[in-house]
């Protein structure tokens, strides 16, 4: 958009033709989400009537992020902002509930029905915020997005709604597929071990059973305890294969490997998942449904089941297999 001072170089011809009706687009709605999960819904429903802004890229914490002033400043300049929420951005609670008194924000995942949730029993008031990983779970937190967008640029609601129709599509092959692939993995293998409990949901919705060394939040510490505890169920269980994470330390990871193997039981890093971040910017793992299709696609070759080497598009990267 030219501004004022162009405005005063250009001749009345070029000034009566940038003021003319219809000769500039309307301005996009400036968005700032703070997961690119959420920035991914934002863009793929709002298409160009939205300019969005993330906050969080790839490899990046949530629980642990804290907003720069830079950050800051961006979100107190937004028209709309969207964050995941259910605990998940921990560090931004107080600063997101004081901005809400002047600009509209919207936590997306709290669109999930409390039925749907899950929750640690010792914990029962503060629900596991990872719903993005269950499809069926993620399609409300998409209906929410498209809600709140289609309210705030009516005119471009129903192209806003003919997106959200495309995109629940593409959520129900995913989670078709997902159950096809990982039906193929052995009964006896659908244990899925992770630097921390970030795969609940997933597990849930496909009969898998999760084994986290930190808690939900990535905050804690593993214990000594802990790790002993995990190498005890990989050695008695024979459990070959564990799983590192793009947004956190494979430390402890490691030590459950070095673990089992002074057991004489050796375990292999099966892949590296995506939990709290996509993958790289621009890439398909780096979309909501190019991630959980790579972490479907891992899972399932690694634990012994059959998947496509590309994912269910064909589109993944060549796995590599983390060292």
């Amino acid at each position: 958009m030219i501004g004022r001072r162009g405005f005063l170089g250009q001749g009345a011809a070029m000034a009566a033709l940038a003021l003319a009706p219809g000769a500039r687009a309307a301005t996009p709605l400036g968005i700032v989400a703070t997961t690119g999960m959420v920035a991914d819904l934002a863009r793929v429903l709002g298409g160009p009537a939205v300019a969005v802004q993330g906050l969080m890229g790839t490899g990046v914490d949530p629980h642990t992020w804290r907003a720069t002033r830079t950050d800051i400043a961006a979100l107190g300049g937004a028209d709309l902002v969207l964050w995941s929420g259910l605990g998940l951005e921990l560090q931004l609670r107080d600063l997101l509930a004081r901005l809400a008194a002047r600009v509209e924000v919207v936590a997306v995942a709290e669109a999930v029905p409390a039925d749907r949730l899950l929750a640690d029993p010792a914990y029962p008031a503060h629900p596991d915020p990872h719903v993005w990983m269950d499809p069926a779970r993620w399609a409300f937190a998409a209906a929410r997005t498209a809600e709140v967008l289609a309210a705030r640029l009516p005119a471009a609601a129903p192209a806003i709604a003919a997106a959200h129709d495309a995109f629940a599509a593409e959520v129900a092959a995913l989670d078709t597929y997902a159950r096809e692939v990982l039906a193929t993995v052995p009964p006896e293998a659908r244990v899925v071990v992770t630097a921390h409990d970030a795969f609940s949901y997933f597990g849930d919705a496909y009969g898998f059973e999760v084994l986290g060394i930190q808690g939900i939040s990535t905050d804690s510490e593993a214990g000594l305890a802990r790790i002993g505890e995990l190498v005890s169920v990989l050695v008695a269980r024979r459990i070959g294969a564990v799983f590192v994470e793009s947004s956190v330390s494979p430390r402890n990871v490691r030590a459950l490997i070095e673990g089992a193997a002074a057991q004489g039981h050796a375990v292999r890093i099966g892949a590296e998942l995506y939990s709290d971040a996509m993958g790289p910017e621009g890439s398909y793992e780096g979309t909501w449904l190019g991630m959980i299709d790579h972490n479907v696609t891992a899972i399932a070759r690694a634990l012994g089941g059959h998947a496509p080497e590309r994912g269910r598009l064909g589109r993944l990267a060549a796995p590599e297999v983390a060292g």
